[in-house]
């Protein structure tokens, strides 16, 4: 398009790490401070029924009643043993959260499964139904927003230090001045996601492909380019020399405007990077490698970090350091199940010590080598028989909870009572506080007197041999008898 072209940035500043969805504002001298939904939005009206869970499925899920203080993390770990979630929307202000699974089929399993156990965070119960959203689109809600303003030619969602940015670009630069002066400082919702615009040095956007990261408007043949970065590498360069965003001086092109910051929780961006999460603009990956430190170690093994970290993920590698025995190295299979065991177990107690669990700088662990002894320190598990999620599609995914007081016992032989449980678990040290059979004898509920009692006892009774060819599997269980 000829004349002149200006760009526009937009940033949100989320104190609850929202990303943007479906919303359209109501005109272009709105406050903000009321939208209009652009799929019959009633997901934020009060509900009769509290604990409903009905409505036409949908793949984008509203929780409700969420803790005020909950992160995106947390909420992100509500849908992680159903598959991948692909998008996640905060509304602290009204303690909500739109959360976009990858299928519907996935949505409809978590659902189903909520409806049966209330789920809880931070020890208060929250409430899950599906959403009048069939899915939680950015470009086009940036779209909705600006083209108030005048005709958006170009979209590019990216991020940068953490923070999720867009580029917009409009073809006049009077369209670009208006959008700044009108939504500046307002909010998309009440109380939360407020835009933060500036001008930018850039004069154009280089678009290479449409979809949920960037879009051009006006080359609808553009590929999708599924994988690929949004952000042109010369543009890109060209914008890391840009300054501090917050504050920036109109720059010398008139009518651009430049990106500003939409803060992105780094736990979220964590969970995000590990590969059962995709969000736009949060690449893939993740850390692998724990760091575990403050252990017991005149009582700690490599064994035993492998039994309790293989809760969370498939652990790979274990070593205990050399020189600080208190500290060991964990390698999980990939950084979504690091993340998993990190949220997990810091601050748990093991051995009677409070372990803390970090992302470790390091991206394997190495073993010895070959002919060094290290004194059994270093253990390689890449190819136990007892992981617990290499199965893709396990129902192992669906049964990933917090550390707790009662544990899910399962593959009991016929021939064990309650009574050899009861006394096997008492062994352990600790106390045994209640037991439930299922139906079908083959699994049970066993409660221990804390949560330091559980974590030991099944450190020392995952894979016991309770004979007939059977070794019993205990996890946690967000169940209480």
């Amino acid at each position: 398009m000829d004349g002149i072209v200006t760009e526009v940035a937009v940033g949100v500043k989320r104190g609850s790490d929202e990303l943007l969805s479906g919303s359209v504002l109501s005109s272009p001298n709105s406050n903000m401070s009321s939208m209009v939904v652009t799929a019959n939005g009633n997901d934020s009206k009060k509900f009769k029924g509290e604990d409903k869970m009905d409505g036409a499925p949908s793949r984008v899920l509203h929780i409700r009643k969420l803790p005020g203080e909950v992160t995106e993390t947390e909420v992100i770990a509500l849908g992680l043993p159903f598959g991948k979630v692909t998008n996640i929307l905060m509304l602290k202000g009204k303690n909500q959260a739109f959360l976009e699974l990858a299928t519907e089929e996935a949505a409809i399993t978590m659902v189903n499964y909520y409806s049966a156990v209330t789920p809880h965070l931070r020890n208060q119960p929250i409430y899950i139904q599906y959403s009048n959203h069939k899915e939680l689109k950015t470009d086009n809600t940036l779209n909705q927003i600006f083209s108030k303003f005048g005709a958006v030619l170009k979209i590019i969602t990216f991020t940068k230090n953490n923070q999720f940015q867009a580029l917009l670009q409009y073809g006049d630069p009077v369209n670009a001045q208006q959008a700044k002066l009108a939504l500046d400082g307002q909010n998309i919702y009440n109380a939360c996601c407020t835009l933060r615009i500036d001008f930018s040095k850039l004069v154009n956007l280089n678009v290479k492909y449409n979809n949920d990261k960037s879009r051009d408007y006006t080359r609808p043949d553009l590929p999708s380019g599924d994988g690929q970065p949004a952000l042109d590498p010369a543009i890109a360069a060209a914008f890391a020399k840009e300054t501090s965003l917050l504050g920036l001086p109109v720059a010398a092109v008139p009518g651009a405007l430049s990106p500003l910051a939409i803060p992105n929780a780094a736990a979220a961006a964590a969970a995000a990077a590990a590969g059962r999460v995709g969000m736009p603009g949060v690449s893939a990956g993740g850390n692998t490698v724990l760091l575990v430190s403050n252990l017991n170690e005149e009582m700690v093994t490599p064994q035993s970090l492998f039994t309790l970290f293989g809760v969370y993920g498939d652990v790979q590698r274990v070593k205990i350091l050399y020189n600080k025995k208190d500290s060991a190295l964990i390698q999980m299979a990939d950084g979504n199940q690091s993340q998993l065991a990190m949220n997990h177990l810091n601050g748990q107690k093991m051995y009677g010590k409070i372990i803390r669990v970090t992302l470790s700088k390091h991206q394997t662990v190495q073993l010895p080598r070959e002919g060094l002894d290290d004194q059994g320190l270093t253990k390689d598990f890449g190819n136990s028989p007892l992981h617990r999620f290499k199965k893709p599609g396990s129902k192992n995914f669906q049964n990933i909870f917090p550390p707790s007081a009662t544990l899910h016992l399962s593959n009991i032989p016929p021939s064990v009572a309650e009574e050899d449980l009861r006394t096997l678990f008492a062994n352990t040290g600790g106390t045994v506080k209640a037991f439930k059979f299922f139906q079908d004898h083959k699994m049970a509920l066993l409660q221990m007197a804390t949560v330091e009692e559980a974590i030991q006892a099944l450190i020392d009774l995952h894979n016991y041999n309770l004979g007939e060819n059977h070794h019993l599997r205990v996890s946690f269980s967000k169940s209480t008898i």
